[in-house]
């Protein structure tokens, strides 16, 4: 029955396309075999939006973008911020989606979807499963055209309370959060659309009133101002038909013109600071330069390469390797309006900034007498085309590709362009733009000093900001109405769903090496690369035997990074770029890991280096002495991120202290201190071994040729690995507030839960565990985040999740929350608990958890990344190949019975550990009058003894004494 309503319906939908059927086709752009081109065909509707359709029925998915030629850009001095606040209200709800339901019904569907605004462009966009591709685009049509309605001043002060707490989380309580703000608005002219981040000032949001914002809506929202791009499993024709269904009434906006402003001009050297909760002090240097697209783009590109773009850059060289700075890079970021060389540097703690500068203008001399090499271009040419390579891996990124070729191109088939632009090339380019733009010209030096450490700036202020002659710009917001479209159906009845895709779980095969090594694989021929990811266990865990050389097993992963037997550092990474190939070795609490990716046209050559970088590290005491310092470094920095801080007393309190876990896997000053390099080749000596390695293999190769490429790997000896047990779970006697100060935090970090007993499983109890918690936590519109994020506006976002390995991990509830409302914050988060574990889960809430979960593995197989992911749990956990189909049956056959026992039995609210990060000051008065014992610890999660104060006896154990009075 429900093919035979669907199939109605589809005739439905042909009767009303021979009615209306008014698209344009402009253009059909094919492949031929070899060619790097997403095929498509471009249509443009009456009312001017664009539609482009991209087929390719590799996965079941659809994804579904909508790009507004529309950002920060068009705003203006007093209204910024206008753009990022639409893409909030925009989720709100319009005249036949209720409010939420957006996400609720796509997530139901088994897809995601999000939106992003930049300072050119705002999209949006889901990726569902393709039976669901109507009704995606009915989501997307209705909140073009019929959303003014349903903007209610609620609506519009909640989300601006939550555009508040993102800017707070992600700019004015971040370390750094503010470097861009502060560089804009001093290189560009006052009134310049560019001055301002896309987030906006607190001020203007304070000021905006719900009129302003639907004016700026029906001034910049039209079909006109859009680009409609659908990709993936899809029929063309079918996409045609229901965007004129959906879009075609739509009525066309005002004319839209390009923008045009004079490009920055600087008449010195500006010079300005500001003071900043961070360790290491930075050092910005900003040129202007050439908008994206510009013919001089791409030489740029390659000059920020060539100075700071990796190991083998000449400000890795004078800056990082030399020991000046923990870290330097050069990026060019260009935009539709202007675009930026930036240098940034950030120095070690106390040193003067202006010595900083003199390095950077030293290195720009002698990249001068030195030129450009011929490594130097065949580095940036392989590198560039494995990036854009790589953004072809999956239907999302396809249809972005073609989505911004044509927004802003006017043409979505620029990739040919944008391929041959790079590889044109050519050194003297590269001088010419770099004596055109760099050399001798002015820049914003830009200094952020850590606190009460002003006297280390670059230079004194020297520039302020000049205010006069602006005039806001005539973006003619005048007369403008509101006119919804006529409808020859019925646009409330919401879509039937198509018929359930075919679901399509890799196949994979396997393999053993003599030594030990497990090997798993698939093919995945969409783009012509490999990835390869090892997997050695043991990690930070192996130090459980002896914490005191806690931090051993990223240092040591940090050395592999560094030079071999046979190379330098420089030449290794110098090969790797020419190739357009990456190894990155990465230590985390249970393994060290080597990932690789690589074109397969480079493979071999590729595999001769991973052979290199594995088996025939140098070790050398330099690299040792420097990584050492880094890491100290970079231990202390983390007293200054709340994040950090809240992530680390978390884990003290749920492992306690002579847990391996609870030390971060970097280790801790004194760990760190202690460490020789001797302990470092013991450490690789007895744990980097094949017996406790698993190898995944993802990408353009068979299992008959890569093997044989493997062979390497025979020569790897063998070594026993004895991996640490699992803690266990340590008895909460009561639920306690554990408050850390972290002074004038405009945002409380808060986390709250316990250490479980479970394991990770792929069909048992932990299992069914994250499906209970998939309500309470687990997804966007989830009971947490819409009361904490969409009902109270209290923060950008809030979830909960169990998160186990081998060993059982924690059960966490977790947000980042305006510091006014932290107390309240944590009511609502242990009355959500409360409630979940004594009423348990409603039937609609049950019938949405099935319909969400059992849609969405359409989406979970389709990139390598994805794949690998897949495969490593398969070998990691020694999971049947069927596993995937079990956990669909668990899932089916799951009763509201079972759900309400899990969170009965998981959800202890009278034994938790609640940890709170933020300005004491604030927010400790409140938490006090919560019933709570409140106890005080310090940055690292110890126990702060004031005067007259006792220490707790046992963090997160048994006991504990409250503070003497």
């Amino acid at each position: 029955m429900k093919k035979l309503s669907y199939y109605l319906g589809f005739l439905s939908l042909m009767v009303t396309h021979l009615a209306f059927s008014q698209a344009k086709l402009v253009e059909t752009v094919t492949r031929k075999d070899g060619e790097l081109i997403i095929p498509y065909q471009k249509y443009v509707l009456p009312n001017g939006l664009t539609v482009v359709i991209h087929e390719d029925h590799s996965d079941p998915i659809v994804h579904v973008d909508v790009t507004y030629h529309v950002g920060s850009a068009r705003e203006e001095i007093g209204k910024s911020g206008f753009a990022h606040f639409f893409e909030h209200m925009m989720f709100q709800g319009s005249d036949h989606v209720a409010d939420d339901e957006h996400f609720k019904l796509v997530t139901e569907a088994g897809g995601t979807l999000n939106g992003t605004t930049n300072a050119d462009r705002t999209n949006y966009f889901e990726t569902v499963p393709s039976n669901q591709l109507e009704r995606a685009l009915w989501l997307e049509a209705d909140r073009m055209g019929f959303l003014l309605d349903a903007v209610t001043q609620k609506k519009f002060e909640i989300q601006r309370a939550t555009v508040k707490n993102e800017r707070g989380q992600n700019y004015d309580n971040r370390p750094y959060g503010l470097v861009y703000e502060y560089t804009a608005k001093n290189l560009y002219p006052y009134g310049h659309p560019y001055s301002w981040l896309t987030i906006g000032y607190i001020e203007d949001l304070n000021r905006v009133n719900v009129n302003d914002l639907k004016n700026f809506f029906l001034r910049w929202y039209g079909p006109n101002n859009a680009v409609l791009t659908v990709g993936g499993d899809v029929n063309p024709k079918q996409v045609v038909q229901l965007a004129e269904k959906y879009f075609g009434g739509i009525q066309k906006g005002p004319d839209v013109t390009k923008t045009v402003v004079p490009a920055a001009v600087l008449d010195k050297d500006r010079y300005v600071s500001y003071e900043d909760n961070v360790r290491f002090p930075m050092l910005r240097m900003v040129y202007p330069t050439v908008p994206r697209f510009h013919p001089d783009e791409a030489p740029l590109d390659a000059l920020a390469q060539i100075l700071g773009g990796g190991k083998s850059s000449l400000f890795y060289k004078n800056l990082v390797k030399t020991e000046k700075a923990v870290q330097a890079n050069v990026g060019h970021p260009a935009q539709e309006l202007a675009g930026e060389m930036a240098f940034t540097v950030l120095p070690f703690p106390n040193m003067r900034l202006d010595s900083t500068e003199a390095i950077i203008r030293n290195t720009l001399t002698e990249f001068e007498k030195r030129g450009v090499t011929d490594d130097d271009l065949a580095q940036f040419k392989a590198t560039r085309e494995a990036e854009i390579i790589k953004y072809l891996s999956s239907v999302a990124g396809k249809v972005s590709q073609l989505a911004s070729f044509q927004t802003f191109t006017g043409s979505p088939n620029y990739l040919p362009k944008e391929l041959k632009r790079y590889q044109e090339v050519t050194k003297a380019d590269i001088m010419r733009v770099y004596n055109q733009y760099i050399k001798g010209k002015k820049a914003v030096i830009l200094t952020v000093y850590p606190k009460d450490q002003k006297e280390i700036v670059a230079h004194p202020d020297n520039y302020t900001i000049d205010t006069t002659g602006y005039k806001a710009p005539d973006y003619g917001y005048t007369g403008l109405k509101y006119v919804k479209a006529k409808d020859s159906f019925d646009r409330s009845k919401k879509p039937a769903s198509g018929p359930s895709p075919t679901l399509k779980v890799p196949p994979f095969w396997t393999d053993k090496l003599p030594n030990g090594v497990k090997v798993i694989g698939t093919k995945n021929d969409e783009v012509p690369e490999v990835t390869l990811v090892f997997s050695v266990k043991g990690g930070h865990m192996l130090s459980a035997s002896d914490p005191s050389k806690a931090g051993i097993a990223q240092l040591t992963a940090s050395l592999m990074n560094e030079a071999t037997q046979n190379f330098s550092n420089e030449e290794i990474n110098a090969k790797l770029e020419k190739l357009g190939s990456s190894i990155q070795v990465y230590a985390s609490t249970e393994e060290i890991q080597v990932a690789v990716s690589s074109l397969t046209k480079n493979l071999d050559a590729t595999l001769a280096l991973v052979e290199e970088k594995m088996f025939r590290p140098k070790f050398a005491q330099a690299d040792f002495d420097r990584l050492k310092k880094q890491q100290l470094e970079l231990i202390a920095n983390q007293s200054t991120q709340p994040v950090v801080i809240a992530n680390k007393a978390y884990n003290k309190l749920l492992y306690g202290n002579d847990n391996i876990r609870a030390i971060p896997t970097s280790g801790t000053t004194k760990t760190v201190e202690s460490l020789t390099l001797d302990d470092v080749k013991a450490f690789y000596q007895k744990n980097f071994s094949p017996s406790v390695t698993n190898l995944v293999v993802v990408g353009d190769v068979d299992k008959a040729v890569i093997l044989p490429k493997l062979d390497f790997l025979k020569k790897w000896e063998a070594k026993p690995v004895t991996l640490p047990k699992p803690a266990m779970a340590k008895k909460i006697d009561k639920t306690r507030i554990y408050l850390i100060d972290k002074d004038k935090a405009a945002q409380s970090e808060i986390r709250i839960g316990y250490l479980t007993d479970l394991p990770f499983d792929a069909t048992g109890e932990y299992y069914r565990a994250g499906l209970a918690n998939y309500i309470l936590g687990g997804a966007f519109n989830s009971r947490i985040n819409m009361n904490l994020r969409e009902d109270k506006g209290w923060t950008y976002g809030a979830r909960s999740s169990f998160g186990s390995t081998k060993t059982p991990g924690p059960f966490t509830a977790q947000a980042g929350v305006k510091a006014a409302a932290t107390d309240s914050s944590v009511v609502e988060f242990i009355k959500e608990m409360k409630n979940y574990s004594q009423t348990g889960i409603t039937d609609a809430e049950l019938a949405f958890l099935k319909s969400s979960v059992g849609q969405r593995d359409a989406l979970r197989y389709e990139t390598s990344f994805q794949k690998a992911l897949f495969l490593n749990q398969i070998i990691d956990y020694g999971l049947p190949g069927n596993f995937v189909e079990q956990q669909s049956q668990i899932l089916k056959n799951i009763t509201k019975k079972e759900i309400d026992a899990i969170a009965k039995k998981r959800l202890p609210i009278n034994n938790l550990i609640i940890t709170v990060v933020g300005n004491k000051s604030a927010i400790k008065p409140g938490l006090q009058k919560l019933g709570y014992e409140v106890v005080e610890l310090d940055k690292e999660g110890n126990p702060a003894v004031a005067e007259g104060t006792s220490t707790p006896a046992s963090l997160g154990g048994a006991s504990s004494t409250q503070p003497r009075k």
